[in-house]
């Protein structure tokens, strides 16, 4: 598996198609977050572009091998394992973004009583519950399960959408409590465990989904 993903991680990053998701990114981070804001509100925003940022780039790595190249993948390690290191490598180069961000938002924001290492927790579990939610987004709206461009792409963002405002939602779920938090007087620091749990949840079943349907393909 370390093989396959960092096959695929050579490829993501000779083929830079993850410029367009990172670079606006960091343009919704540029806009909305500013030293000295409130910690846990500049969070709240930070992971929530987390979403469709990892949708977009699991996309971005189920469909950049050449056919030709995917097959001889698949010959040599199987169809569903191939997959699945696919969709980690995207969810890896997701959550590494991530944990960048939070610790640099932890560092620059208003932490307001609360200590770097609180903040930081938070914001590093939040940023996890947002990877794992865009991850199943992007295991569910690409290929094999929709095969068709224009329908894979309105079906990522209508996904990423969903899975921020929908509730019982791992993401909104997350999203909420840290925008309370950082209202309570005192701040307090949310626990977002449930959440976590649930965001691994439903990234698991989407993968199982997304490999075992690959497999059915062959």
């Amino acid at each position: 598996m370390t093989a396959l993903i960092r096959y695929q991680t050579a490829l993501l990053l000779r083929s830079q198609r993850w410029l367009a998701p990172f670079l606006l990114y960091a343009a919704f981070l540029a806009v909305g977050i500013r030293p000295g804001d409130p910690v846990l509100d500049s969070l709240g925003y930070a992971v929530a572009g987390l979403v469709p940022v990892t949708a977009w780039v699991v996309r971005i790595c189920l469909v950049q091998e050449p056919p030709a190249a995917r097959a001889v993948t698949a010959a040599a390690a199987g169809r569903a394992r191939a997959h699945l290191a696919t969709i980690l490598t995207g969810t890896l180069a997701a959550l590494l973004v991530g944990v960048v961000t939070v610790l640099a938002v932890t560092a620059l924001a208003d932490r307001r009583g609360l200590t770097p290492l609180a903040a930081g927790t938070a914001g590093l579990t939040a940023a996890a519950v947002c990877v794992l939610t865009g991850t199943a987004v992007g295991a569910l709206t690409t290929r094999p399960l929709i095969q068709a461009r224009g329908w894979s792409l309105a079906a990522l963002l209508l996904g990423s959408l969903l899975a921020l405002v929908t509730a019982g939602s791992p993401a909104r779920t997350t999203l909420t409590a840290l925008t309370t938090a950082a209202r309570a007087n005192p701040v307090t620091v949310p626990h977002f465990w449930p959440s976590l749990l649930l965001a691994l949840a439903l990234a698991t079943a989407a993968t199982a989904l997304a490999c075992r349907a690959t497999a059915w393909r062959s």
